[in-house]
């Protein structure tokens, strides 16, 4: 056996080895160093409103519900029975101003009418009778008596007496006739009924109420106004009805499933707060309620509606979607180079759908009114599709 080739056979494989991670090292180390470039984040797309000035009128908000003018109960100055009622008065019932609502036997009160007449003409013959015999004392006197005669001689008590008599027969003559006219019970205005609560027959004590009516020439709705609306309300308070401008209100309110609006206008506002809420109340009139047309129907007493008063107008205003703004009452606009600034704003009232505000922005300022996830500062954005006009 030969063992001088041993050695060469053993360190073969080895220098093999150690070549192989040799140029496995040198292939490594030699590469080139390519580092793979990250891409810039896309700036996210925003929709913008270019804020203009304008002059808005500031109408202010409320409801109510609606009463007629004026509500009485018809009630029975004189007892008796109920003689004849007019077809209206009936729940629901419409009449006109001075109708004969319900009679009363007057017969009893013409006789009243006429021994009142009898006494006044009894008290007339006793004063002619005294006139007379005061002229014939005062004729005895001048022919008989001596110095100044006494007023009891001259019968001037018993003359300023029947005097007296027939005055107050005259007086029960003209009690008579007024209890006589207070048997016929007449609408003091046009209205309707609102219930009824005597019949046809029935005898009524004086002072019964016959009916409850209302007037149907002019509806009224008292508006809560908060004192922070006061200032955008024109409103002559304090100067009397006459003296100034009462702005107008639109009511609306669903009738059948169809929205309707009737206009009307504020006349007065009460002399007080109300002592629970701090509120004034306005009061609206609208005139014939019951007047219906082929596009609106008549405005019904008890009927709830939202109403809309003329406000005042303001110069220099920008109205913003309620969405343009945050809860820090900050807007987030687009400057020049396409970067966000997040600006606070001065809003002077919020609204249902838009925001008022006064200052902190200018003419032609974009307004970002999209949902921003995260809205940073500097970060720069692009603007999506058209720029929308300014809210009104």
């Amino acid at each position: 056996m030969n063992y001088r080739h041993t050695p060469f056979k053993i360190l073969l494989p080895v220098l093999v080895l150690l070549a192989s991670i040799g140029a496995a090292w040198a292939l490594i180390a030699q590469r080139p160093r390519v580092l793979p470039q990250a891409e810039a984040p896309a700036a996210p797309k925003v929709e913008i409103l270019r804020a203009e000035p304008q002059t808005l009128r500031l109408n202010v908000m409320s409801q109510g519900v609606v009463a007629p003018r004026e509500e009485i109960d018809l009630i029975a100055e004189v007892g008796g029975k109920v003689v004849q009622m007019h077809p209206a008065l009936a729940s629901g019932g419409a009449f006109a101003a001075n109708d004969l609502l319900l009679t009363i036997d007057p017969r009893d009160y013409d006789y009243a009418i006429v021994a009142a007449q009898a006494k006044v003409a009894e008290a007339k013959r006793q004063l002619i009778s005294e006139e007379a015999q005061v002229e014939q004392a005062r004729s005895e006197w001048q022919a008989l008596g001596q110095g100044e005669a006494s007023d009891l001689t001259l019968r001037k008590p018993q003359w300023a007496e029947a005097q007296a008599k027939l005055k107050a027969a005259e007086a029960e003559l003209a009690k008579a006739r007024l209890d006589r006219s207070r048997c016929e019970l007449r609408a003091p205005f046009a209205g309707r009924v609102l219930s009824k609560h005597a019949g046809r027959g029935q005898y009524l004590q004086a002072g019964s109420v016959a009916a409850r009516i209302f007037a149907s020439d002019i509806a009224e709705i008292r508006l809560p106004i908060g004192l922070d609306q006061l200032a955008f309300l024109d409103l002559p308070l304090g100067r009397g009805a006459q003296a100034g401008h009462w702005p107008a209100v639109t009511l609306r309110a669903d009738v059948g499933g169809k929205p309707q609006q009737w206009q009307g206008r504020i006349v007065r506002s009460e002399a007080a707060l109300d002592s629970a809420s701090g509120q004034l109340y306005l009061v609206a009139q609208v005139e014939h309620p019951d007047q219906a047309t082929p596009s609106r129907p008549p405005l019904l007493s008890g009927l709830f509606v939202q109403a809309e008063i003329e406000g005042v107008r303001r110069d220099g205003l920008f109205a913003l979607p309620r969405n343009a703004l945050n809860s820090l009452q900050q807007a987030k606009l687009v400057d020049q180079d396409l970067r966000l600034d997040i600006r606070p704003l001065e809003v002077l009232r919020t609204e249902a759908d838009r925001i008022i505000v006064t200052a902190g922005l200018k003419a032609g300022d974009r307004v970002v009114v999209s949902e921003l996830p995260v809205p940073v500062a500097g970060m720069r954005v692009s603007i999506a599709g058209s720029e929308p006009s300014p809210a009104r």
